[in-house]
């Protein structure tokens, strides 16, 4: 399940991920303000707290992550100005770690207590 975060800083678009993700939570929460924001020339500044109880994608939403990553990643590369992901899951670290250099824009890893650190510095 994923849902948007209220009263994000100015600029920026915020995502709480917990349980499992499914293809729509994507299709139909993440996706359309990010397609938004690039339609109208924004910079994506882009919050992304997973929580402890995060499952990983379901099938359907690995596909569609993978479509998507195609599509604004690789083909609205210019767009992505700063990444931030908030999570204390190991798994979720060594990920980052690992593959974080593919993420478009600057990307920065954020313990679950420093939410508000995440958001200064997408803000800033």
């Amino acid at each position: 399940m994923i849902a948007p975060i209220e009263n994000m800083p100015a600029g920026t678009l915020g995502f709480r991920a917990s349980g499992r993700l499914s293809r729509e939570d994507l299709a139909e929460v993440v996706l359309p303000p990010i397609h938004e924001a690039i339609d109208h020339g924004e910079k994506i500044r882009l919050l992304f707290e997973i929580h402890s109880d995060f499952e990983g994608l379901a099938p359907g939403a690995a596909v569609e992550d993978f479509k998507a990553d195609i599509q604004l990643g690789l083909g609205r590369h210019s767009a992505w100005e700063r990444f931030a992901i908030v999570s204390d899951l190991d798994w979720v670290r060594r990920a980052i770690g690992a593959f974080g250099w593919m993420a478009p824009g600057e990307l920065r890893l954020f313990a679950e207590s420093e939410p508000e650190a995440a958001q200064a510095w997408l803000a800033a």
